[in-house]
């Protein structure tokens, strides 16, 4: 009897045990510059039928419980002196290094959070085929900090929905950095690049020998 009772104890443990354990995280990747533009998968991109709406955000943030949006986590983790946080969320003070024109900003209100890979370029490069959830969590992506940036808004609104090809920040000794941190948002979220825009990351790429592009695929 005693036997028989362990044997189903046993066989109840194996059966909850699986639901307990986690799916395992999908580790990061290093490669130099070069290497991650070769790695993004060529296709030809197309704006039909994009709306901006179709990317929920700002939404609760990485952690609902704060009272604060993605906007304002993304300022909060972002700044050189940290803001005060007040009711809803209201910030006051604090200074930030907007790396795209090399800017000091000290108030909240003069900051854009960018979409490094712009939701309409993430639309063209394979998004139009996501699911509702998965388009929200591209554009609240906190997952890595290449994702979302906090710069200036003149330089934010200067580059638009513009890939590499287009725009480039004004700030030419951040170009190798920028670069990396497109290819490292595109390779991701698994975003496809278009045959200029590639001709422009290798001609970006080839002078930034040092630089390296770490990713971790989102899930």
């Amino acid at each position: 009897m005693l036997k028989a009772v362990l044997r189903g104890l046993a066989a109840a443990s194996l059966t909850v045990l699986p639901l307990t354990v986690s799916a395992p995280a999908q580790a990061a990747e290093t490669l130099p510059l070069t290497e991650a533009v070769a790695a993004l998968p060529l296709g030809a991109e197309s704006r039909d039928g994009y709306d901006r709406d179709a990317f929920r955000h700002w939404n609760a943030g990485a952690n609902p419980t704060d009272g604060c949006n993605t906007r304002a986590e993304v300022l909060i983790s972002e700044a050189v002196e940290a803001p005060a946080v007040g009711a809803n969320c209201r910030l006051t003070g604090g200074s930030w290094w907007s790396y795209y024109d090399q800017v000091w900003v000290t108030s909240a209100s003069g900051l854009d959070i960018d979409h490094m890979v712009p939701l309409a370029e993430s639309w063209d490069s394979g998004a139009s085929a996501w699911t509702a959830q998965r388009r929200e969590a591209y554009a609240n992506d906190q997952g890595a900090v290449t994702s979302l940036v906090a710069v200036t808004a003149r330089s934010n609104r200067s580059k638009a929905d513009q890939d590499p090809a287009q725009w480039l920040p004004p700030a030419a000794e951040v170009h190798c950095r920028y670069v990396a941190e497109w290819v490292a948002t595109k390779l991701r979220w698994s975003l496809t690049a278009d045959e200029v825009e590639v001709a422009a990351l290798r001609e970006v790429a080839a002078g930034c020998p040092e630089q390296t592009v770490t990713y971790e695929p989102a899930l």
